[in-house]
């Protein structure tokens, strides 16, 4: 007895959803289906209990649109310019990755271009941009000098520009909770490392540090005060500028440093000098990037909220294209404070100086 072959069973593939397919579903006409889906101007005329009844109907169905389909007919792209300064440091990767996150969730594509602050490439990038047909843009520690021809949010913009919506952090209180921090645990003498001059948030933070010291009584002394240079993303930035204050030999029991890679890169340095972080130098980053927590100590920082600011850069571009939100020149966002073990008290006793390299002598070995 012969047996009939077996038929080859290929994967099974669902049907496709379509705008047909729930319009059938609701007993709904396509255009009305598509109307609603798209809030295209002929939905105004539709009920919202129907217009609940086919996104619900949408969502229960698993309809996927046609992004190809919808750009055509409403000759739209639905994407965003991503204008940054680099796409490998933490600090830019989660303001993207929050741009990302909000984007992919409103069917939104985004081309990222990176500037690394040459105006001239800037320039050529936005006209690049612009002829791939974004919708918008948004920067990334970007100095924006002049408005540009689409709806604009910066984050970590500074320049009021006309037409251009700033994220910024509120600096002042970043700062004071920086100070009052280490003010509170004893020290005085305080070094402070200043963000590179191409940063966006330099400036504005040195400022903010300046008079929120001031008002605390806490002396900055230009002996204990470098600037970075160089566009280094890794920790590698804040070594050597740790190391040269502590080769000026003025004594200092704690350390500011623009951001956490700056901050990590000094903590290295100390250590490098035979000092102990917090015993001898407490360490303070700023920004919590995620490896920060991680950091060996736990790095104290200011915390900034990077992906949320992202995500708000989004939906701010995307509600001005869409007609759902007015401009508004700024959006200002609070900071927080994140302690970990990289600060701790002023030593009891410092019989020598902390900055040339003598380790301060505790209660327990003055005893001695």
């Amino acid at each position: 007895m012969t047996q009939s072959p077996r038929k080859k069973v290929g994967p099974r593939h669902e049907a496709k959803v379509t705008l047909k397919t729930i319009a059938e579903h609701l007993g709904l006409t396509p255009g009305t289906v598509s109307a609603a889906l798209n809030d295209s101007p002929a939905a105004r005329s539709i009920p919202s209990h129907t217009k609940n009844r086919i996104i619900e109907a949408a969502q229960a169905l698993n309809y996927r649109p046609n992004f190809f389909a919808r750009t055509l007919r409403l000759r739209r792209t639905y994407t965003i310019g991503v204008i940054a300064e680099e796409i490998g440091d933490a600090y830019g990767a989660m303001v993207i990755s929050g741009i990302e996150e909000y984007l992919r969730k409103n069917d939104y594509f985004f081309l990222t271009v990176i500037h690394r602050h040459d105006p001239k490439l800037l320039q050529t990038y936005a006209q690049m941009l612009l002829t791939r047909g974004v919708e918008g843009f948004i920067t990334t520690d970007t100095s924006i000098v002049e408005k540009l021809a689409l709806p604009t949010v910066a984050v970590a913009g500074h320049e009021r520009v006309e037409g251009v919506t700033n994220i910024v952090l509120d600096h002042k209180r970043a700062a004071r909770l920086a100070l009052e921090h280490l003010k509170k645990l004893g020290h005085e003498e305080i070094a402070f490392i200043k963000g590179q001059t191409v940063s966006s948030d330099s400036a504005v933070r040195w400022s903010a540090i300046c008079e929120v010291a001031e008002e605390l009584d806490i002396l900055i002394r230009p002996e204990l005060t470098i600037q970075l240079e160089g566009t280094d993303s890794t920790p590698g930035i804040g070594y050597p500028f740790a190391k040269q204050l502590l080769a000026r030999k003025q004594p200092f029991t704690a350390l500011f440093a623009y951001n956490d890679i700056s901050a990590i890169g000094s903590i290295w340095a100390i250590k490098e000098a035979g000092l102990r972080v917090p015993e001898d130098i407490s360490v303070v980053g700023f920004d919590d990037i995620p490896g920060a927590a991680y950091a060996n100590p736990g790095l104290t920082t200011v915390r900034q909220p990077l992906i949320r600011m992202g995500q708000i850069a989004a939906q701010t571009v995307v509600d001005q294209i869409e007609g759902r939100g007015e401009y508004v020149p700024e959006i200002a966002i609070e900071p927080e404070f994140v302690v970990r073990e990289s600060t701790g008290p002023v030593a009891a006793r410092q019989l020598r100086s902390v900055a040339g390299g003598t380790r301060p002598l505790s209660e327990t070995q003055s005893a001695n």
